[in-house]
């Protein structure tokens, strides 16, 4: 079935990287007939990338539900445990090789070859710590079925050596398409070993086997998509600079994971399960605007950005549009989450969740900011700058984290707020310079391009605060709630639409070329 899932202009993607030519003779840019390749290619993949996610989020919400109801929470909560472990390795096991071989267009047949090698002798190494570490780890937790558990979750990291380099081959060649349907069989595959053992009584093995299982199938159907060849015997001088690559961006990952998770140690140590709820619940409905839109493009972009990091005209350009489109979407999703905070946590949640308002509305704003910028890290990826990114991430790495430990004398709004100044300071100006200095975009090119979503935005506050302050306390509370959303989402609407109505059009044209 694997094959059915290639696009008919699959075949000629992977010229694209060949296909520059130099003007005057000084810089590489993609021809014209490229370009609406290229960007035929990103709608599109964003399209499979999005239908896909949510065809396998339905089908993991339905058979999440139902094994629920088979399964007890002292099952769900051995597999936890055993995430804890496997959660991290995760992050480092395939040592950056997929964004490497994604990134560097011109590896040869050989160097793929020894990669692919490497790549599941990685994981047959990663299956072997497993082994070693699944008796301190039940130790720790003082579980006894861990030994076990972790043993045999170890094997999916085997799964994983054999799909690295074919995977990253899909990606790099724009082919969207068969990477959705591989992750739907995975999904599929997931549910239905899940579901079966949970029927036959297996208990958390149910939740172990699916995961083991899926990724075996998922392995098979990426080799099945894209076979490969294997060299074993490596020659470590021709693949160096590209191990030295994915060794940036494991530490990039570290980094990000320590910072990202950094603040809900620190809440959870010094101010206690029942605040970290509240601040657990506020990150999270923060975040979703900022999740759901990243989930459509961070396949994507670190491909397309690859196929153009030649071409700084190009990379300035789509730059610029990528981040106006995002800052249409997130900035309003977010700043709106702030201004209606507590009106939301209320009729949502209910009154005793009270204390996450104020964290939820410090970090809706700190979303609007952060929401920029997976983009310029995946630029900075994607054109070969996984050094750069690294040194931001691991910088990020300690002082954030040291933030959180002092705003944490304010109790959850302290740890927010070292959210909003430490993030913008720390990263967002960091990958900003990098991306404009790579790129050769000037600052207030930049600034144009978020202009049209900050303006807007700002209008749109404005209309909920004025909405809110003349609206009669003795209405029902959902229909003040209703009332400051729709005013936010008119005055919005409008401002985009009379004010930045030719940057509409010709965001609408560009969609219309690419579909034509």
């Amino acid at each position: 079935m694997a094959h059915l899932l290639l696009p008919p202009e699959a075949m000629s993607r992977p010229a694209l990287a060949a296909s520059t030519h130099r003007e005057g003779g000084t810089e590489p840019r993609i021809s014209e007939a490229d370009r609406r390749t290229l960007e035929r290619s990103l709608i599109h993949g964003m399209a499979w990338t999005g239908g896909a996610k949510w065809l396998v989020q339905v089908v993991s919400w339905a058979s999440t539900l139902l094994v629920a109801r088979l399964l007890t929470p002292a099952d769900y909560g051995i597999l936890g445990m055993a995430v804890v472990y496997l959660g991290f390795v995760q992050l480092v096991n395939e040592f950056g090789i997929g964004a490497a071989v994604v990134q560097q267009r011109d590896l040869g047949e050989s160097q793929l070859a020894q990669l692919a090698g490497f790549s599941i002798m990685l994981g047959v190494a990663w299956f072997l710590v497993s082994l070693a570490a699944a008796v301190p780890i039940a130790a720790f937790f003082d579980e006894a079925a861990l030994r076990t558990v972790v043993a045999v979750l170890g094997l999916s990291f085997v799964a994983a050596g054999f799909r690295t380099v074919p995977m990253a081959l899909l990606t790099r060649d724009l082919q969207f398409r068969r990477l959705a349907g591989i992750d739907t069989v995975e999904a599929l595959a997931l549910a239905a070993v899940t579901l079966t053992f949970a029927l036959l009584g297996a208990g958390y093995w149910a939740l172990v086997l699916g995961i083991v299982a899926s990724r075996f199938v998922g392995a098979g159907a990426v080799q099945l998509s894209h076979p490969h060849r294997v060299i074993i015997r490596l020659r470590p001088g021709s693949i160096a600079p590209t191990l030295r690559f994915g060794f940036h961006v494991v530490g990039s990952r570290i980094a990000w994971y320590t910072y990202s998770n950094a603040d809900f140690v620190v809440v959870g140590r010094i101010l206690g399960k029942a605040a970290l709820g509240a601040y657990t619940i506020g990150w999270t409905i923060a975040s979703i605007p900022v999740t759901r839109v990243h989930s459509l493009y961070q396949r994507v972009l670190p491909a397309f950005f690859s196929a153009i990091q030649h071409d700084t005209q190009a990379l300035g350009r789509y730059l610029q549009r990528l981040t106006e489109g995002l800052a249409i979407i997130t900035l309003p999703a977010c700043i709106g989450i702030a201004l209606v905070a507590d009106q939301f946590v209320v009729l949502i949640l209910g009154d005793h969740w009270q204390a996450a308002v104020v964290p939820l509305r410090l970090l809706a704003v700190a979303a609007a900011l952060r929401s920029l910028t997976p983009l310029l890290g995946q630029l900075l990826v994607g054109t070969g700058h996984a050094k750069e990114n690294r040194n931001t991430m691991v910088l990020a790495a300690f002082v954030l984290p040291a933030l959180f430990l002092i705003g944490s004398r304010w109790g959850t709004s302290g740890v927010a707020w070292a959210w909003l100044i430490g993030h913008p300071l720390v990263i967002m100006t960091n990958q900003v310079r990098y991306a404009l200095r790579i790129t050769r975009t000037s600052l207030r090119s930049y600034g144009q391009a978020l202009w049209p979503a900050a303006s807007s935005t700002a209008v749109m506050a404005l209309a909920v605060v004025g909405t809110r302050t003349v609206a009669d306390p003795a209405w029902p509370f959902v229909l003040q709630f209703g009332t400051a959303v729709a005013s936010g989402v008119a005055a919005y609407t409008m401002m985009v639409w009379f004010t930045h109505r030719d940057r509409v059009r010709a965001f609408r044209l560009t969609l219309n070329e690419i579909r034509s």
